[in-house]
């Protein structure tokens, strides 16, 4: 089984670097126990200190990492962040299945014109997909 979970590149992140009061938005690749990747449009040195935040739920998922790699994709950058701490990995598994039921919800109001509220869509894609999502 892979380490990381793919995830729809709809799915938005916040991050601050290292002592520099930057902050940015960009969006999430992919996510697992240990750390995760995304895309940025700014190269980022190894070893640079990062404030990572994913927004689509409450509570705002928040951890401090370390970016371990950072590669040119096309017109932006991959970057990967490795987790400090292990009081995140709960927190990580929390985000991935948020992940899946917001690109859930949004999938479903393109295709079916059906909005529907964050709860309506877990309870949905709970019913149609959480037997699939890894354990």
């Amino acid at each position: 089984m892979r380490q990381y979970l793919r995830h729809p590149s709809d799915v938005p992140i916040n991050y601050r670097l290292g002592e520099v009061v930057v902050h940015r938005n960009d969006y999430l690749r992919n996510i697992g126990k240990g750390g995760l990747c995304f895309t940025s449009r700014i190269a980022m040195p190894c070893g640079t200190r990062i404030h990572i935040e994913i927004p689509i739920a409450e509570p705002v998922f928040n951890a401090d990492g370390v970016v371990v790699w950072c590669q040119p994709h096309q017109d932006v950058f991959e970057v990967g962040v490795r987790f400090e701490g292990i009081e995140t990995e709960y927190g990580v598994r929390m985000v991935e299945q948020v992940c899946q039921i917001e690109h859930y919800r949004q999938t479903i109001l393109r295709t079916e014109g059906r909005d529907l509220t964050s709860e309506e869509a877990a309870l949905e894609w709970i019913q149609k997909y959480a037997a699939y999502f890894p354990a």
